[in-house]
C-alpha cells in the first residue's frame, strides 16, 4: 500500500530511472547502481576504481566538475547517449554522489514541470488534479470562477453543485478515468444546490487520464473554462441572425409582428406580445415618438410558451385601456427599454383590473422596449419571464433593443406599403365601374381581387358599357405592371375605350387605336421603362336585337361561353398581340349565342391561381365553371364558387373577372323595312312608322316620329342613295328609330343661318329626341336617336313650337 500511494503522488516519475554512482575524492567509481550499469554498459565489477569523468569524457572535461567540493552539473556521454549529471559532495567522507539522467528526459520533466507550473499559475482555465478515487489532489479553482466555493484537497471537485450537476460532472471523470478516453471541451452546467434559481454557468471541461512510472492509470487531470459569456454571445448573434431572416419577411403588419414574437419567445422570455399604436395596422402614420401623449395600443401578436397563461389576457386585435402615468410609461414613451419586476410592474397599472388584463399568472419580470422607425412611435414588444424570476441583463436589454429596432423598420415598411396599396387599391375600385349591371343587352356581373403578398396591385379591369340601339360593349383588360402607374394607365385606356365605344367601331378598330395610344403612352416615358408599358385587352359588343356577340382579342386568355344547359366552351378567337406591339391587325369574330348563355370575360390572374401552367390552367378553369353552374345561378354566385373552387384565398396576381348573361329583345318589339331611294319613300316610312306605333300603342309619339323619321329619310334619298333601312326597336323605357343608308358621309348638326334653305334637319332630330348619333359598318352607316318612355308609353318631347 506504502508503495501504490508513493507512486500515485509521484505520477510518471521513477527513482529507478537515475543512474547514480559514488566516486571518492579522486574521483574513482567505488560504489555503481544497476541504472549507471544500464546507462554505461559495465557492471559493478568493470567500473570499480575507473575515473568516472573518463568514462562520461576521454578529454577529462568532467575532471574539474566531478572533483568539486560544491554542488555542480555538467553534460557527458554515457556509451551513445547523451547525459546530464550532477554532483553532490558527501561530507566528511570527501565522497561525492554523481546522479545521472539521459539528456532527453531530463528536458523532457524539466518542461513538465515548467508546464504545469505556468497552468496552475493562471487563472482563467481552471486545473483541477483527481486521484483514482476522483478526489481533488492540487487546483488553482477559485471561488469566484464558478461561483461555487473552493473546494480544497481530497474533496470532490463538484463540492457545492447541484445533485444533477454533479453526478453529471462526476460521471464525467470517471468515464475518463475508467477508459482512457480523452473528454475534449464537453459542456457542463454548474448550478449551485445552495441557490437553484440562480442563473447557472457553463463550463468547458477537457479532461485526460493520468499514468504513473509504470504505466498504470493513477488519475485524472481536468482543464475547466467558463464559457458562460461566450456561450450566450453566440446564442444572441444567432438570434439577431435569425431575427434578420424571420422579421420581416412579409409585407403583413401582423405577420411581421407575430414573427417578432415568435423570434423573442423562449430565448428571452415566456410570454411575448407586440402591441401597436392606433392607425399602425391600417397603414396611418403614427405619433411622433417623442410625445405627450400616450397613444391608445392595438394588441397586434402573442405568443407564450404556456397558451394557458395568455387566456385571461389581452387578446389579439383587442385595444389596451388608457394606461396611467408612470415614470416606467413615460421611459418608454420616450424610447427607451425598461425592466421592472412585477411588483413594479403592478404599482405602475395601480389598477387590479388593469393587472388583470395585462399581468401574466407567475410573472417574474417584465421588460418594455418601444418600436421606434424613421422617428415614429409604432408600438413596443413586452417580454415577461415566468419560469425564470432573474429579469434581463444589461446585454440581453441590448439584445431586446436591436432586435425591436429591426422589427420597427419591418413593421413600418409593412405600414407603408398597406398605405400605398390601399390608396392604389382605392384609386382602383373608383376607377372601375360598378360591379353589378342589369341593361336591356345582358345581366352582367364583376368581380376585382387584388393580389396578396405583393408589392404592389395590378391595373386589371373590367367594364361594361351601354351602347345605343340596346347593345353594351363588354370589356376586361389588363396593364403591364404593378403599383401607381399601372392603375393610371388603366384609367386612361378605360377613358379611351369609354370614347371609342360611343363612336361605335368595329371591336378590331377599337384595340388598333388602342394599340396606337398605347405607342404613344411609350413614347412619353423614359427609355428604361418603356418595356413595362403595354396592356392586354378583350372588348366584344353585344347586339341583343340580332343576338350577336362581336369580340376581338389583344392578349387575353379565350373567352369562355356558358350555354343554358350549362355546357361550358371556349370561344375560338384569333388571340391578337397585346397593346403596345404594333404592326399586327386585329381581327373580330361574331357568334350567336343562345338566350341567356354567360359569357366570361377574365384576366390571366385566374390562371395564376394554381401551380399549373396555362394549358393546364384553362381546363382547371374550364372544370370549375362546369362544378359551379347551376340553372339559374347568381353571377355573382357563380363567380365565388368558381373562385373557391380554383383556391382563390391568396391570388397571386391581380383577378378581372367580368360574367355577362345574354338576353334577346323579342321580335315583336322591332320593326324593319327596306326602302328605295325615291321621294316617295319619305311618306311611306313615315306612314310605316305611324301604323307601327299604333300597333304597340305609341300613339303619342306619332308627331315626333314621323319628324325624326321624314327628315333622316329625306336626307338618305338626297345624299346616300339606296337602298334605305328603316328599323324601330321597343324597349320598357326608349323607343329607337334607326335610318340606314350606303354613305359613310358623316352627318354634323350645324345651325342655319336665317334665309338658309337647309341645314335644319339634324336639329330638328335632335329636338324631337333625348340623344341621337350615328354608326358604321361594312358598308354605309346608320343613324339612331332615342325617345323616353314613361309609365304609360308616353313621351316628353320639348315643346318645339312654343310662341314666343
Amino acid at each position: 500500500m506504502e508503495s501504490d500511494e508513493g507512486s500515485d503522488l509521484l505520477g510518471g516519475f521513477r527513482f529507478d530511472a537515475v543512474a547514480v554512482a559514488v566516486v571518492d575524492r579522486e574521483g574513482l567509481v567505488v560504489s555503481w547502481s544497476a541504472a549507471a550499469a544500464r546507462l554505461f554498459g559495465r557492471g559493478t565489477r568493470e567500473a570499480m576504481g575507473v575515473p568516472l569523468w573518463e568514462m562520461l569524457s576521454p578529454s577529462g572535461e568532467c575532471r574539474s566538475v566531478i572533483l568539486a567540493e560544491t554542488v555542480r552539473a555538467g553534460h557527458g556521454r554515457a556509451g551513445g547517449t547523451t547525459v546530464d549529471f550532477g554532483v553532490c559532495p558527501v561530507p566528511p567522507t570527501g565522497h561525492r554522489v554523481v546522479m545521472l539522467l539521459p539528456s532527453r528526459q531530463a528536458v523532457e520533466w524539466a518542461q513538465g514541470i515548467s508546464f504545469f507550473q505556468a497552468l496552475f499559475a493562471q487563472g482563467r482555465i481552471g486545473v483541477g488534479v483527481h486521484d483514482k478515487d476522483l478526489r481533488l489532489v492540487r487546483t488553482n479553482i477559485s471561488h469566484g470562477m464558478f461561483g461555487q466555493p473552493a473546494p480544497g484537497p481530497g474533496e470532490p471537485w463538484e463540492k457545492g453543485l447541484n445533485t444533477a450537476d454533479a453526478d453529471c460532472l462526476r460521471a464525467l471523470l470517471a468515464d475518463v478515468l475508467r477508459t482512457g478516453v480523452p473528454a475534449l471541451g464537453a459542456q457542463q452546467s454548474l448550478r449551485l444546490a445552495d441557490a437553484p434559481l440562480r442563473r447557472p454557468q457553463v463550463a468547458s471541461i477537457s479532461a485526460f487520464r493520468l499514468h504513473d512510472g509504470e504505466g498504470r492509470p493513477n488519475g485524472v487531470v481536468a482543464l475547466v473554462e467558463n464559457v458562460t459569456k461566450q456561450l450566450r454571445d453566440q446564442r444572441h448573434l444567432a438570434l439577431l441572425h435569425e431575427a434578420a431572416a424571420r422579421i420581416g419577411s412579409s409585407l403583413d403588419i401582423r405577420q411581421t409582428a407575430h414573427e417578432l414574437a415568435d423570434v423573442l419567445l423562449t430565448d428571452l422570455g415566456s410570454l411575448v406580445t407586440v402591441d401597436l399604436t392606433e392607425g399602425v395596422l391600417a397603414g396611418d402614420d403614427p405619433p411622433a415618438a417623442l410625445g405627450t401623449r400616450t397613444p391608445r395600443l392595438t394588441r397586434a401578436a402573442v405568443a407564450c410558451e404556456d397558451s394557458r397563461r395568455a387566456e385571461p389576457l389581452l387578446g389579439e386585435g383587442d385595444t389596451y385601456p388608457m394606461l396611467p402615468e408612470s415614470p416606467q410609461l413615460q421611459r418608454v414613451r420616450q424610447g427607451h427599454a425598461v425592466t421592472m419586476s412585477r411588483d413594479e410592474a403592478v404599482g405602475a397599472l395601480s389598477d387590479p383590473r388593469l393587472t388583470d388584463l395585462l399581468v401574466p399568472e407567475g410573472a417574474g419580470s417584465l421588460t418594455v422596449a418601444p418600436l421606434l422607425a424613421r422617428g415614429l412611435g409604432l408600438g413596443a414588444v413586452s417580454v415577461w419571464r415566468t419560469e425564470r424570476p432573474e429579469p434581463l441583463d444589461s446585454d440581453e436589454l441590448s439584445l431586446l433593443s436591436e432586435i425591436a429596432s429591426r422589427a420597427a423598420l419591418g413593421i413600418d415598411n409593412a405600414r407603408r406599403y398597406a398605405r400605398e396599396h390601399r390608396a392604389a387599391v382605392s384609386l382602383q375600385e373608383r376607377l372601375l365601374p360598378r360591379a353589378a349591371a342589369d341593361i336591356a343587352a345582358v345581366e352582367a356581373e364583376g368581380i376585382y381581387r387584388p393580389a396578396t403578398g405583393r408589392a404592389d396591385i395590378g391595373g386589371d379591369w373590367f367594364d361594361v358599357v351601354t351602347l345605343p340601339s340596346l347593345r353594351a360593349a363588354l370589356v376586361i383588360g389588363d396593364v403591364i405592371g404593378h403599383g401607381l402607374p399601372a392603375t393610371a394607365t388603366m384609367g386612361r385606356l378605360r377613358t379611351a375605350i369609354l370614347t371609342l365605344a360611343d363612336l361605335e367601331l368595329d371591336p378590331a378598330e377599337v384595340l388598333t387605336r388602342l394599340d396606337d395610344l398605347i405607342q404613344r403612352l411609350a413614347a412619353e416615358t423614359v427609355a428604361e421603362q418603356k418595356d413595362a408599358v403595354g396592356a392586354t385587352c378583350l372588348y366584344a359588343v353585344y347586339d341583343p336585337v340580332e343576338a350577336r356577340i362581336t369580340l376581338a382579342n389583344a392578349g387575353t386568355p379565350p373567352p369562355v361561353l356558358i350555354s343554358p344547359d350549362g355546357a361550358v366552351s371556349f370561344v375560338e378567337a384569333p388571340p391578337g398581340p397585346p397593346l403596345g406591339v404594333g404592326g399586327v391587325p386585329y381581327e373580330s369574330v361574331a357568334l350567336e349565342p343562345e338566350p341567356g348563355s354567360v359569357l366570361t370575360l377574365y384576366t390571366d390572374g385566374m390562371l395564376a391561381l394554381t401551380e399549373y401552367d396555362d394549358e393546364l390552367g384553362l381546363w382547371r378553369l374550364k372544370e370549375g365553371l362546369s362544378s359551379s353552374w347551376r340553372p339559374g345561378i347568381d353571377l355573382r354566385d357563380l363567380g365565388r364558387r368558381m373562385l373557391g373552387e380554383l383556391g382563390d384565398t391568396q391570388p397571386r396576381d391581380d383577378i378581372a373577372l367580368l360574367m355577362a348573361r345574354t338576353r334577346v329583345v323579342d321580335a315583336s318589339h322591332t320593326a324593319n323595312w327596306q326602302l328605295p331611294a325615291a321621294p316617295e319613300s319619305v311618306a311611306e316610312a313615315r306612314k310605316l312608322a305611324d301604323d307601327q306605333l299604333d300597333a304597340w300603342g305609341l300613339d303619342r309619339l306619332s308627331l315626333t316620329t314621323e319628324l325624326i323619321v321624314s327628315e333622316l329619310v329625306t336626307n338618305a334619298v338626297r345624299y346616300a342613295g339606296g337602298p334605305i333601312g328603316l328599323r324601330l326597336i321597343r324597349d320598357a323605357a326608349v323607343l329607337i328609330c334607326e335610318v340606314s343608308d350606303p354613305s359613310n358621309t358623316q352627318p354634323r348638326l350645324v345651325r342655319a343661318g336665317d334665309t338658309d334653305e337647309g341645314g335644319r334637319g339634324l336639329y330638328i332630330v335632335a329636338q324631337c329626341c333625348q340623344r341621337w348619333g350615328s354608326r358604321y359598318g361594312h358598308r354605309g352607316k346608320t343613324i339612331w336617336t332615342e325617345q323616353s318612355l314613361d309609365e304609360q308609353g308616353t313621351a316628353f318631347p320639348p315643346d318645339m313650337w312654343a310662341e314666343e
